[in-house]
């Protein structure tokens, strides 16, 4: 198969979903039949594994294909296919997102450290008190997650950077597949971590903006990995990448600043 080019205003994910579909119908792939692992795929496409992971999550809830357990990733036959429209191209992938907010974030964390008064430090430990609480659910705990992003943005100053985080944060909210991992990820108990955000919250109280940045960075790469575990299907691996994975490209970028 060649390397997918993405075609005018589709996204990566949907460009390597349609060509996994099309060998699916073409034969490549019977019915029945699994799938290569997605490092071959990934591989074989010439695009990092979490376009593969965003593109088979797709083929999944049109009926394509079917994940066993530990079984790997089989075609589904044509009667227990969906239907369901192949078009998403308007949402933007969770891994594409929270690289942007990884990028965006951290000048921002930097500029606040610079900036930061020392009553508006309140705000951020109540939004980290409330993500710490079990008594709330996991969504109370994800919109105090939020809460912290934005008062740290509104702490700069700066109304266009306000808007921008707020921007990137609705697209997790509005976006399918992005609404998609982070379910899985609360469901693998995968919440804010709370030392992540009392970290970022201590880079601020000693105004330094270098460890701000890195803070700020090392917490959105971290999320970027759990996403990557939490929709890992074979248990064996999930753990691999639990303790080891740095593999795709975007957790590559965000570990070595590229």
């Amino acid at each position: 198969m060649l390397k997918p080019t993405a075609n005018s205003g589709e996204r990566l994910y949907i460009t390597v979903a349609r060509r996994l579909e099309q060998a699916i119908e073409a034969g490549i792939y019977p019915v029945g039949s699994r799938l290569p692992a997605e490092r071959d795929l990934s591989e074989r496409l010439g695009v990092s594994r979490p376009v593969i992971r965003e593109a088979l999550i797709v083929l999944e809830i049109r009926g394509s294909i079917m994940v066993r357990p530990n079984g790997g990733t089989v075609v589904a036959s044509r009667d227990q296919r969906s239907g369901a429209a192949l078009a998403m191209q308007a949402d933007a992938g969770p891994f594409e997102v929270t690289e942007a907010r990884r990028l965006l974030e951290g000048e921002v964390a930097a500029l606040a450290a610079t900036l930061v008064e020392d009553d508006q430090f309140e705000e951020l430990e109540e939004t980290v008190r409330l993500m710490d609480n079990p008594a709330l659910d996991a969504q109370a705990r994800e919109r105090a997650d939020r809460a912290f992003h934005m008062a740290l943005a509104r702490i700069t100053g700066n109304d266009v950077l306000v808007s921008m985080v707020e921007s990137l944060w609705d697209m997790r909210y509005n976006s399918a597949l992005c609404v998609y991992f982070f379910q899985q990820a609360r469901e693998h108990g995968i919440e804010p971590p709370v030392d992540q955000h009392r970290l970022i919250i201590d880079t601020l109280r000693a105004r330094d903006p270098e460890a701000a940045r890195a803070a700020m960075r090392e917490h959105l790469t971290k999320v970027t990995e759990s996403l990557l575990i939490a929709t890992e299907e074979d248990a064996r691996e999930r753990e691999r990448l639990r303790v080891t994975e740095r593999g795709s490209d975007f957790a590559r970028r965000a570990r070595t600043g590229t």
